[in-house]
């Protein structure tokens, strides 16, 4: 290939013909050559004559300058003109293309694919041996043939973690016993311990290219508690500009459904890699979290999930006393149970048996005296990081509970009696509080004015008092003391629980203060020691893309491992679960530091965006043929053979072809898309994805309009013709059922159309993709079409996925069935996985499977060419042979019809098959 800047060519031989072009200019103006120049008498006769057409003795120079270039277009063109050519570095021999393939570069995953495809396929062409590394899971490296590697491709996705000491040292060492080569490094665009190493080592090899995108990385860290709010931080590597940043707090709703439950912006100011966020959430919402994504792209570390650390607390109330009937108002648990039950999971009972449920707050209410082993069982619990919460009161203040000598169990000592202001026998009004010191929890909250004390315990004065006061009222008494005990805390109010000795009980402040001590009970993450000797098992893990899938029959982790070790392979971010809690593993953490990659001078660095190749030749023999044209109509018009109105008709023809209106097409454009709104929305409209091969575009046009007709006649449904849809211009949410045939080689859809598709399949849209290749290849297979679904459905927010179980919806929406052909009658059917809690119960004739539309459904049955009708009702496509063909055309037309009831209904039918079951519990 010749390449003249951004111009290659593909057969560069064929430029000489150029040369010939000045020999052929003389050779047009010799010939026809010009007339003989003769004196004869009579033409004295015709003086003054005029004929009314000319006729030239010789070709006028910008005729034969219209054939030159006509002729060098044509030259030109047949040399195989490429603009943008992909041009090979010049070098021969193996070409290794490594990749970080880190959580970093998750949002531009599917376009790193794309360009080690292409890079595969150059190097195919060149006859050149490639291999293929990713740096976050290193594998022996062996070189192949393009053929043999262009089938892996797909395979180079994210990992859920950095590139760490442990895969740099494995691809050192895979790198040692390879040959002299060159390399192409994908970079993630972030730095790490290790890179300068891995650079060395490709470059003691042969030359080395790194291709990244510029862009900065980045990641969510994980939430935090403070001063009532939930505060959340992100990093960027790239200080440059400010820019917001949109995050939103995924929670489960009362049914159970996941929705986003809060949303805000966090604002990286001019020269800042860290911005900040506080949100004030209602402790009852505050406790359904169960994620925060940042928005904008995809990836395990733009994901923060959150663990027991921000759900509901147990907490176990006990009263010294018990309630009196008909004075509810007075018992000691009233006020703690109204400001408790909005956050918190309340139990009741005996100490000794609450204390196995490892409750996180025990609350004692004018509780003086435990029994010896009851208090050796307590110290033993919160020594392991609970909060004992202790209330005074008439019984406490009685007591000789922690007067001489410290009781373990009491934050300080207490004088005897107790204090009593504002009565008939005191000399002075009720204290109020004064404002909390910062190193308080209570920090922050608000003193209502009519908050007042009248009765409290006194404590001891000693040295350790004052850095024990948490909160104090105006005249320097404490009236909240605290002290740590192991991992946990014991903090006494020195008021009563419910009225008789304070108001504070009846006010809001009563109840933040609670809310912010149950909070802050086993907040603080384990250490290493902490976790020593236990195993957890893995819940739910994190992907590349940040999506969280079901850990499976993964091992446990070893405690001390999941404090310590860094992610990779053996321990991958999400949420672990021990015997008394769950603790969240993220990608992002305090120390981990976000910079960019710095590649030295003699290291060329491209981007990932390329110009696409563009070959030329087809606009160049265009063009001259146009010029060929105009050529014969000025040739026709020299001649005198197209005169007046048919020169002026000729030339106007010329130029609308040639020429077209671009103003009126984009109007015809304008008004086209609200014409094809109108369409979509009138009614029902079922519509399948454009392609681009005409061919397979057809069939699903068909498909959908005999699905359509057959719903039509058989059920309520009357849809409108199906239509068509273009992913790049058309808006999805018209249409509650895409038919998507996946074809080889059609292309992947831009950022912009997996925003649309990923929005349409989160608001109840479901897409049927169909491979088509039942009859050569099974799921997951290595035909063509499976290959570039894996591709196209990578950037797409797509739940676990199952074979469609017997008792799913979709086995009984309208039709009961048990095969779902098409054309083909192959392989299983893929839908959205059921819950890991859908268990079969007695009485029940179906499990309680997922209560929405399964947003996916995938197969390879060719379905389109099964529904497939003309306008007069007639198959299009044959079926197997004979009856049992047409039998399962027909089967093929009633999963279709299931499979539209479904969607536009839900699970109506399976809520109804659960009825009897339902009214017979209820005994009705």
């Amino acid at each position: 290939m010749l390449t003249l800047g951004p111009l290659g060519f593909l057969a560069p031989g064929l430029l000489l013909a150029l040369i010939a072009l000045p020999v052929l200019w003389i050779l047009l103006r010799a010939v026809p050559p010009a007339p003989m120049r003769r004196l004869f008498p009579g033409v004295a006769l015709l003086l003054g004559l005029e004929d009314e057409d000319t006729v030239t003795d010789r070709t006028p120079w910008w005729l034969l300058l219209l054939r030159m270039l006509a002729v060098a277009a044509v030259i030109v063109g047949l040399a195989g003109p490429v603009l943008n050519p992909e041009t090979q570095s010049g070098r021969s021999g193996p070409l290794l293309i490594a990749s970080d393939a880190s959580w970093a570069g998750a949002p531009q995953a599917a376009q790193r694919r794309e360009r080690v495809r292409d890079l595969v396929l150059e190097a195919g062409r060149a006859g050149r041996p490639v291999a293929l590394l990713r740096l976050s899971a290193p594998e022996p490296v062996q070189f192949q043939a393009a053929d043999a590697v262009l089938p892996r491709v797909p395979g180079m996705i994210p990992e859920p973690w950095s590139v760490e000491s442990a895969q740099v040292d494995a691809a050192l060492e895979a790198l040692d016993e390879l040959d002299a080569h060159e390399t192409i490094w994908l970079s993630d665009g972030r730095a790490y311990a290790g890179q300068d190493a891995l650079r060395a080592a490709f470059q003691s090899a042969g030359a080395l290219r790194v291709i990244e995108t510029g862009a900065p990385v980045h990641g969510l860290l994980p939430a935090r508690f403070e001063d009532g709010a939930l505060v959340l931080r992100a990093r960027r590597s790239l200080a440059r500009g400010g820019e917001e940043a949109p995050v939103a707090a995924f929670g489960r709703d009362p049914a159970g459904i996941e929705r986003v439950l809060a949303e805000g912006v966090l604002t990286f100011e001019d020269g800042a890699t860290e911005a900040e966020l506080t949100l004030a959430l209602p402790a009852e919402l505050r406790a359904r979290l169960t994620r925060f994504e940042l928005m904008g792209g995809r990836s395990a570390g733009r994901v923060a999930l959150a663990d027991d650390s921000l759900q509901r607390r147990e907490v176990a109330l006990i009263a010294g006393r018990e309630n009196r009937e008909g004075l509810e108002l007075l018992a000691p648990l009233h006020y703690l149970r109204q400001a408790l039950e909005p956050s918190a999971e309340l139990l009741d009972g005996a100490l000794l048996d609450i204390l196995p449920a490892n409750p996180d707050v025990i609350v004692l209410a004018d509780v003086a005296t435990l029994a010896p082993a009851e208090a050796d069982a307590v110290a033993e619990w919160v020594e392991a990081g609970g909060l004992l919460l202790r209330f005074a009161g008439p019984r406490l203040a009685a007591s000789e509970l922690s007067r001489e000598v410290e009781d373990p169990l009491m934050p300080v000592r207490l004088r005897a009696g107790g204090r009593t202001v504002g009565g008939a026998m005191s000399w002075g009004a009720p204290k109020a509080l004064a404002p909390f010191p910062d190193e308080s929890p209570f920090f922050g909250l608000t003193i209502p004015e009519d908050v007042t004390v009248s009765s409290q315990v006194m404590a001891q004065p000693d040295p350790t008092l004052a850095e024990r006061v948490i909160a104090q009222l105006t005249d320097g008494t404490p009236l909240v003391t605290a002290k740590p005990l192991g991992q946990g805390r014991v903090v006494l109010f020195h008021v009563t629980a419910n009225a008789e000795w304070s108001n504070l009980p009846l006010s809001g402040l009563f109840v933040e203060m609670l809310e912010r001590l149950s909070v802050s009970a086993r907040a603080s993450r384990p250490t290493a020691e902490d976790l020593a000797g236990t195993v957890w098992k893995p819940v739910q893990v994190l992907d590349g893309a940040g999506r969280l899938l079901d850990a499976g029959t993964m091992p446990g982790i070893d405690g001390a491992a999941l404090v310590e070790d860094p992610l990779g392979p053996a321990l991958p971010p999400g949420l672990y679960e021990g015997a008394e809690r769950r603790i969240a593993l993220n990608v992002m953490r305090e120390d981990t530091a976000l910079a960019p990659a710095v590649w030295p001078a003699d290291v060329p660095v491209e981007g990932l965006d390329v110009a696409q190749e563009q070959p030329l030749k087809g606009w160049l023999l265009a063009l001259a043929m146009a010029l060929l044209g105009a050529d014969a109509v000025a040739s026709l018009a020299l001649s005198g053979r197209l005169p007046g109105r048919r020169l002026s008709a000729g030339l106007a023809v010329f130029a609308a072809l040639s020429f077209p209106v671009e103003g009126r097409a984009q109007e015809a454009g304008a008004s086209a898309s609200d014409d094809f709104a109108i369409a979509a929305t009138s009614e029902v409209v079922l519509a399948h994805v454009l392609t681009g091969d005409a061919a397979v575009d057809r069939t699903a046009e068909a498909g959908l309009f005999g699905l359509s007709q057959t719903l039509f006649f058989r059920t309520s449904i009357e849809p409108a013709a199906p239509m068509g849809v273009d992913l790049e211009r058309d808006e999805l949410a018209f249409f509650p059922f895409l038919y998507w045939p996946v074809t080889a080689d059609q292309p992947l859809p831009s950022d912009l159309a997996y925003a649309r598709l990923n929005a349409y399949l989160r608001t109840g849209g479901m897409i049927l993709f169909d491979t088509r290749d039942a009859d050569v290849a099974g799921y997951g297979g290595a035909s063509p079409e499976a290959r570039r679904l894996q591709q196209i459905a990578a950037p797409l927010d797509l739940p676990p996925l199952e074979p469609l179980p017997e008792d799913h919806v979709l086995t009984r929406a309208f039709y009961l069935l048990q095969d779902f052909p098409g054309r083909h009658n192959g392989r299983a059917v893929w839908v959205e996985a059921a819950p890991p809690d859908a268990e079969q119960i007695e009485g029940m004739p179906f499990r309680n499977l997922n209560d929405n539309v399964t947003p996916v459904v995938i197969g390879g049955n060719d379905w389109a060419a099964a529904w497939a009708m003309d306008e007069r009702g007639t198959p299009l496509y044959p079926v197997g042979r004979g009856y049992a063909g047409e039998r399962q055309r027909e089967i093929a037309l009633r999963f279709g019809v299931n499979l539209v009831m479904h969607v536009l209904t839900g699970n109506y039918k399976s809520d109804q098959v659960h009825v009897p079951a339902l009214l017979d519990r209820l005994g009705q």
